[in-house]
């Protein structure tokens, strides 16, 4: 088997579930690797206190945010409500967009941190793939670069999401559920990074091999997007994402292989 090629997977539920598994399989192994989880709370902690004082300051400007984008509504008697509701509608977004660019910019800000980690997880399954390595400055600017196109990507659903929030009973209901899939997926994108670029797989590659592979992606992705909204779970999970995401692709998306094509993942975790 190649190093890029995928084995067969289950789908539809089965492989949702499958990949939930690997969120947990994650979380247990940096829990058996506590200093390992220490080691990669070091970025995370730098990313929050940015995010903090970029959450306070909309949350207590939103309202003036929302009163610069509806100058239309300056006449209208109910503009004070109006303009609440789109004030809580912004800091909503805001909450929902620091979630997704959360796991961009940690692992931009801990790029050498959690490049260590995630090999640490694969030698421990048997040993690193070759071929992928890239020397630290060209893989830094490639992750910025990713993580760019990745928001512009999320930007292009998200925006129009927000317009649909405010439409009455799908806006409370079918958006909430889009949003949380559409979310899902990008943040496994941004954890697969890492894994995927050892293997040599350029962005356009990657986002072809995680589409190829649809329920599992978002088996992984959602969880930990729903788990991320929970003020500080995004800090304290964030080691097991990365290690449960090195898993994901060394396991089930691309699969390292030997020399000989023997497959790497003989052992167990």
């Amino acid at each position: 088997m190649s190093g890029n090629e995928r084995p067969a997977g289950r789908r539809g539920v089965g492989g949702f579930a499958e990949g939930i598994g690997f969120c947990f399989r994650g979380l247990g192994w940096v829990a058996r690797h506590p200093g390992w989880w220490l080691f990669g709370l070091i970025p995370a902690l730098i990313a929050l206190a940015l995010y903090v004082v970029a959450l306070v300051w909309l949350g207590t400007h939103a309202t003036d945010v929302a009163a610069w984008v509806t100058p239309f509504a300056d006449d209208w008697g109910w503009r004070d409500t109006f303009r609440a509701l789109v004030g809580f509608m912004i800091f909503v977004v805001g909450l929902a967009l620091s979630v997704l660019t959360f796991t961009a910019v940690t692992l931009v800000i801990g790029d050498p941190f959690y490049e260590k980690l995630s090999e640490k997880v694969e030698e421990d399954l048997g040993g690193l793939p070759g071929g992928g390595d890239l020397p630290f400055w060209s893989s830094l600017l490639r992750s910025v670069r990713d993580s760019l196109v990745t928001l512009w990507y999320v930007l292009l659903f998200t925006v129009p999401l927000f317009v649909l929030g405010f439409v009455p009973v799908v806006g409370q209901t079918v958006v909430p559920v889009v949003g949380a899939f559409v979310s899902g997926f990008f943040l496994t994108v941004e954890l697969t990074a890492l894994a995927m670029e050892r293997r040599g797989l350029r962005r356009k590659e990657r986002f072809a091999l995680l589409r190829a592979n649809l329920p599992v992606t978002l088996g992984f992705g959602v969880p930990l997007f729903l788990s991320f909204m929970v003020p500080l779970a995004s800090v304290v999970a964030m080691p097991g994402a990365v290690a449960g995401a090195a898993m994901l692709v060394r396991l089930r998306l691309a699969p390292a292989a030997l020399p000989g094509g023997q497959a790497r993942d003989a052992k167990p975790v």
